[in-house]
């Protein structure tokens, strides 16, 4: 019997599994953060040459970006894309107990999601369909994106405006289960919302002109004079009318969330001389545009207000504007055949072995069956869309965060979600957020949401490169839903944010480590080999 070329590509994740479960192991283990994904993104590039890929590097003007292409003659053009990017604060070791990556900082990086899994998923899937294109002559071009900075919703909006979507036929956007219930389906009509966030920055450049009158000596700012407030006491001040702000408006407005982080200062050292400058994040998730700017004209007049009151000029820098995602049923029907076709993730005796270890660590009886039910059970999107619905206002259009919706607007797009694991929890009890992230890095736990994700992805583009009248119905539901939106434009007018104290990794005297410096109890939490 002649193998179909779906048959290839699953026999291909199959035969790699080896080569990308390291892969993979190696990506969880850099765990960069947002903007500063160096070494991640250049194994990338590397991986993507070697497989025959041409990329460029830095695209969009962002180092830690890029855009590989493969192709094999004319034909549509269909796109998959990593994400690498890590979450501060969350470093944790591929084991059953809580402990820092060794030499460590508990607050260095670490993945959540994990991205790490994501980025694997799709390469391994569009790996895949090339080998099947390859061997059973299909023709088309596979664009391979690596988008830095999710978590700040970074990259998209940037290279949605700088044209790297345009002309792809359609594109593919997956990520790991996260919440109930888009596990193991695609999303239908309800998609993420739009997105904001900028960093207030405050500056104390004159702080001599606090008191003009007070400065009786020859030294204006002498240990004896009044201080300027400066720029901390500004990022303080925005805080706290920021946080008065959210309390009066959040009753009002429906499902949305507002948070705030406080960036590295500019001054670490003390001395009696006012902060000269200092920096705080506000990220906003809505349902539609019209909060965005609502909250942000109420931010802008709180920093005005911090401002004042500090001493201090302020400006506002943007970090993202993230439009809301388009739906497209036909691309859900497509990627959801396929997931159908891959069968859900199935966790074997290695991950119960590892499952119930962990329960043993906190305290808990192991479980016969300790995962959830639903990483293993397919939903279709349009029951999945139900029960979505149940939990959200009726005129709510939009709902949750990510930045997959900025490349909707350009190519007929799909999001779809796959099981990861996740333990079951005995009444009353909630586990800690560590469980989830070592659960990410620990091949018996995260290669089969890869895999079903692998082959998901490179069953959908082959269905795509050869079915001419489904890709069309996918067009023309694209070109209908956005003749009836309007507007198109990006709303990126910025450029990408760089320049910023933004965490990261260090090369130290000691070897590499966090920004903050593992202690002595990063080190006592490590465990004999």
């Amino acid at each position: 019997m002649t193998e179909t070329a779906y048959e290839t590509a699953s026999a291909f994740v199959d035969q790699r599994q080896g080569d990308w479960s390291q892969w993979n192991a190696h990506i969880w283990n850099l765990a960069e953060t947002a903007w500063r994904e160096y070494r991640s993104a250049e194994w990338y590039v590397a991986r993507l040459k070697a497989e025959g890929f041409s990329v460029e590097t830095g695209s969009g003007g962002m180092p830690t970006a890029f855009s590989g292409t493969w192709s094999n003659g004319k034909g549509p053009a269909v796109m998959a894309y990593a994400e690498y990017d890590a979450v501060p604060g969350n470093c944790q070791i591929a084991d059953t107990y809580r402990s820092p990556r060794k030499g460590l900082s508990r607050f260095a990086g670490g993945h959540t999601d994990p991205h790490s899994a994501l980025g694997m998923g799709a390469l391994v899937g569009a790996l895949a369909a090339k080998a099947a294109m390859q061997k059973h002559g299909i023709q088309g071009t596979i664009r391979f994106m690596g988008e830095p900075a999710e978590k700040v919703r970074g990259s998209k909006p940037i290279h949605a405006a700088r044209g790297y979507y345009d002309g792809l036929d359609a594109i593919i956007s997956f990520h790991p289960f996260y919440m109930l219930p888009y596990c193991n389906t695609c999303r239908w009509d309800t998609h993420c919302g739009p997105y904001y966030a900028a960093i207030y920055e405050f500056l104390c450049e004159a702080p001599e002109t606090w008191l003009r009158d007070a400065a009786k000596g020859p030294i204006p700012a002498a240990h004896t004079s009044a201080r300027a407030p400066g720029a901390n006491d500004a990022v303080v001040a925005m805080y706290t009318l920021s946080k008065m702000m959210r309390d009066h408006m959040l009753p009002h407005t429906g499902t949305w969330t507002l948070n705030e982080t406080i960036l590295a200062s500019g001054q670490a050292t003390a001395d009696n001389l006012a902060a000269q400058m200092a920096q705080i994040l506000f990220a906003a998730r809505t349902p539609d545009r019209a909060m965005l700017e609502n909250i942000f004209a109420v931010l802008d007049r709180n920093a005005e207000s911090a401002a004042l009151a500090a001493h201090c000029s302020w400006r506002r820098h943007w970090v993202s504007k993230s439009r809301p995602g388009l739906a497209n049923h036909a691309m859900a029907e497509i990627t959801y055949r396929n997931l159908e076709r891959a069968g859900p993730p199935r966790f074997g005796a290695d991950a119960v072995t590892v499952a119930q270890a962990i329960q043993r660590e906190l305290g808990l009886s192991p479980m016969a069956r300790p995962f959830i039910d639903e990483i293993e059970q397919l939903i279709t999107p349009q029951e999945a869309e139900r029960k979505i619905r149940a939990t959200i206002p009726a005129w709510q259009t939009h709902y949750t965060s990510d930045d997959y919706t900025d490349m909707t607007w350009h190519a007929p797009t799909v999001r779809f979600y796959i099981g990861r694991a996740t333990l079951k929890a005995p009444q009353g009890f909630a586990y800690p957020d560590w469980v989830m992230n070592a659960l990410g890095g620990i091949p018996a736990t995260i290669d089969p949401t890869v895999a079903t994700a692998a082959r998901t992805i490179a069953g959908t583009m082959l269905d795509l490169l050869t079915d001419k009248e489904m890709l069309r119905r996918t067009r023309t539901e694209y070109e209908e839903r956005l003749a009836c939106d309007g507007e198109t434009k990006p709303w990126c007018d910025y450029a990408p944010p760089l320049d910023f104290p933004w965490p990261d990794y260090v090369e130290t005297p000691r070897g590499r480590e966090w920004w903050i410096p593992a202690t002595a109890d990063d080190r006592a939490l490590h465990r004999p080999a």
